[in-house]
């Protein structure tokens, strides 16, 4: 059995409620902080009226420890216009932090570490068992394609969300989920995904 240690989140109970066959989306994302405990801190903060904060439902940290600080059963407030039949995975990583919206940072450095990738593959498989309908991944750039004026350059924009990133292995996890590509502008640019 796959050892995921749950943590979940103060407002769970607020977060609204969906039976296992409304799922039928992973989103991939990284956290874009330097560690677990800024990651859970952020996901802490209550940011909307509802009572309720941003998270994804699991978190994989770098050294492939898998955390559940929302349940499947529940939609978490993780990607623009796809949370009700999404879960949210988020892999530890610094991403573009602290300087997300820099014109001049946009690169993503930090590879994901093996045993990362391991554990997403191991938890993609369990969410399979568990949620029949799951047939689709994606990545946060995938859906959420939107661009912001950069900090450093409000003249200029760049992408509100870069993330997994051009880093992540998509044909390893592809291929070892037996899950879809799916993204918003690639499909309307008609372009294989």
């Amino acid at each position: 059995m796959l050892a995921i240690h749950d943590q979940l989140l103060p407002y769970v109970a607020k977060l609204p409620e969906r039976p296992a066959s409304a799922v039928t989306l992973v989103v991939i994302h990284c956290t874009e902080l330097p560690d677990l405990a800024m990651a859970r801190e952020y996901g802490e903060k209550v940011l909307y009226e509802s009572g309720t904060g941003a998270s994804g439902h699991y978190y994989i940290d770098r050294d492939g420890a898998i955390y559940r600080y929302v349940p499947g059963t529940r939609v978490a407030n993780h990607v623009r216009g796809h949370n009700p039949p999404s879960i949210g995975i988020e892999l530890v990583n610094q991403g573009r932090y602290p300087h997300w919206f820099d014109s001049r940072r946009q690169s993503m450095t930090e590879p994901y570490s093996a045993a990362q990738i391991a554990s997403l593959l191991a938890l993609l498989a369990q969410l399979r068992k568990e949620y029949p309908n799951l047939r689709n991944i994606a990545g946060h750039e995938d859906l959420d394609t939107a661009h912001v004026p950069a900090s450093d350059d409000p003249g200029r924009e760049v992408p509100r969300k870069l993330d997994p990133g051009p880093l992540f292995p998509w044909s390893e996890v592809l291929a070892g989920s037996a899950l879809t590509r799916i993204g918003t502008e690639r499909e309307s640019r008609g372009t294989p995904v």
